[in-house]
């Protein structure tokens, strides 16, 4: 007996001798004098916060603690990295590696792979990723339309048995190489050519992985519940977790519909269904200017496409679907509603409205003769253009939302580039400013922790999205009375203010303000990863 009690005597003894006093320690970085939003949701309070090497590990009064480096945190918030669930970050990573655009809105974690389009095979593309070494961590989706696409084509009809498999194996693949989880853009062509059962098919293979299933959904305008209804049978039926991703009521006669869908996402969590949504907080939308032609004008690829436009039997039917759509979808009512963002054939294109090239075409600025401009645009080679047509009562409502989280939808900044989308620059910044300290939509920690533990918990990624000890320091320190997007529609190529500091990995990739040039991102695997 009396050995037992000197062991036990000696064991607790030399962990009191091998654990460090609380503020006594020495770090690699110290964080001194913030106010921590740890990410739960819960109220902020005062606290240093100490990283060594790549994690965060030590939260409290560490003010006898010393540090290699001390970043004085004094009437800041120190938060976690944000982590955005829904880029196009592949458009611009390679030419901008540093990933100012997000970095400067304290985003520290971009995925890709959305809307049904993604690189494939997965592993290649985390390698080329790895080689060209980037500051945020990356992650991505394996898009059910790329998959489709390359087993079937841009073909309207339903896939064989033998496609049917070839296409699961894909995802498989994918999912072991570590893909998040599966993405549609059932919206876009192929996508909008696959039956709901063939989607919950592709997706029960993800859902075996542990993966998720993300989705743009077939429509957001006058089918917007029915498009709900679909994605909540998916995630039902395939027995996955379902991300309703950018959601938001398209076209001025159907806004108003969040209440509806809102709804239907509340009584699917009743039941048991994991359904979730992300969006981004502007008005407006981007995406190719196809978005203003009919899916089933589009089969078969861009030379049939132009073939019917040409056609005098197609095009008069084809064009009265560009005018509806115009009217009563993405262009919000008006030619005047659509800019085009960017057009390769044609710079001088960017930031003019669909009204003014009308007019350029020395044409009334109506419906149908805007209708002749989108099809000159395509024939010319395609845009993309920003679509003035969402309503804004409804981004506050889904904003309030407790199962919505934030998204930017954007890629990365290529400074100077057309007349893009300012969400890229600005999504979580103008979240924080404009929709937290100016209108008081949501709490500030109510929005930090959508955009960063809601998102890491949706995705799976771990140990990220907390200030909690044990995590990856992947930290945003910033000024709440000053942090805001400048980006605008009209002057787009602007970098959000009020980002101190941003640390990913326990790296500085934001000093005072500025990208240090440091790229410590990393590849965050999915769920399914096999290591091989």
């Amino acid at each position: 007996m009396k050995n037992k009690l000197f062991l036990l005597y000696i064991s607790v003894f030399s962990t009191l001798l091998l654990t460090p006093v609380l503020g006594q320690e020495s770090y690699d970085i110290l964080i001194q004098g913030g106010r921590v939003v740890d990410g739960t949701g819960t109220p902020w309070y005062n606290a240093d916060v100490a990283v060594n090497g790549d994690r965060i590990v030590a939260i409290g009064d560490l003010a006898t603690a010393s540090a290699e480096t001390v970043i004085d945190a004094t009437g800041l918030i120190v938060a976690p990295g944000f982590i955005d669930p829904h880029t196009h970050a592949l458009r611009g990573i390679f030419d901008v590696p540093n990933a100012e655009s997000a970095l400067l809105q304290g985003v520290t974690t971009l995925t890709e792979g959305n809307d049904g389009s993604s690189p494939f095979p997965i592993d290649e593309h985390y390698r080329s990723i790895q080689l060209r070494q980037i500051s945020p961590n990356w992650a991505v989706f394996v898009g059910q339309g790329t998959i489709r696409n390359s087993v079937i084509g841009p073909e309207d009809r339903e896939a064989t048995p033998a496609e049917m498999e070839q296409m699961k194996q894909m995802v498989r693949e994918a999912m072991e190489q570590g893909a998040l989880g599966i993405s549609t853009g059932l919206f876009y062509v192929p996508g909008s050519f696959t039956s709901t059962e063939e989607v919950i098919e592709l997706t029960k293979v993800a859902a075996e992985y542990g993966g998720i299933y993300i989705s743009h959904m077939r429509n957001e305008a006058f089918a917007l519940l029915d498009s709900v209804n679909e994605t909540i049978r998916i995630g039902e039926e395939a027995n996955i977790p379902v991300q309703m991703t950018h959601h938001k009521v398209i076209g001025v006669q159907n806004w108003g519909a969040s209440v509806d869908s809102l709804r239907l996402v509340d009584e699917a969590r009743a039941r048991g269904v994991d359904i979730t949504i992300d969006q981004y907080p502007y008005t407006a939308s981007q995406t190719s200017i196809n978005a203003l032609i009919p899916q089933w004008a589009q089969e078969g690829g861009r030379e049939q496409l132009l073939s019917r436009i040409m056609s005098q039997e197609t095009r008069p039917t084809i064009k009265n679907e560009v005018v509806n759509l115009i009217l009563y979808d993405r262009g919000g009512g008006d030619p005047k509603n659509v800019f085009i963002s960017r057009n390769s054939w044609d710079p001088e294109m960017a930031g003019k409205n669909l009204a003014e090239l009308t007019e350029e075409a020395e044409l009334e600025p109506t419906p149908e003769n805007a209708a002749d401009v989108v099809f000159d645009i395509i024939r010319g080679g395609g845009a993309t253009a920003v679509y003035h047509a969402i309503g804004p009562e409804d981004v506050d409502r889904i904003m309030q939302h407790p199962a919505t989280a934030i998204g930017s939808d954007g890629p990365v900044g290529i400074f100077g580039e057309g007349a893009p989308h300012p969400r890229q620059y600005g999504t979580f910044a103008r979240v924080l400013g404009h929709f937290v300290r100016e209108r008081g939509i949501i709490t500030l920690e109510e929005a930090v922790k959508k955009m960063s533990s809601q998102t890491a918990r949706r995705l799976n990624i771990h140990d990220r999205g907390l200030i909690t000890n044990g995590y990856f320091a992947d930290i945003a320190v910033f000024d709440a009375d000053e942090i805001i997007d400048k980006a605008t529609f009209e002057d787009p190529h602007q970098y959000a203010v009020g980002m101190k500091y941003v640390l990913v990995n326990g790296e500085i990739v934001v000093e005072e303000g500025q990208h240090t040039g440091r790229r410590p991102g990393r590849i965050l695997h999915g769920p399914g990863y096999t290591g091989n």
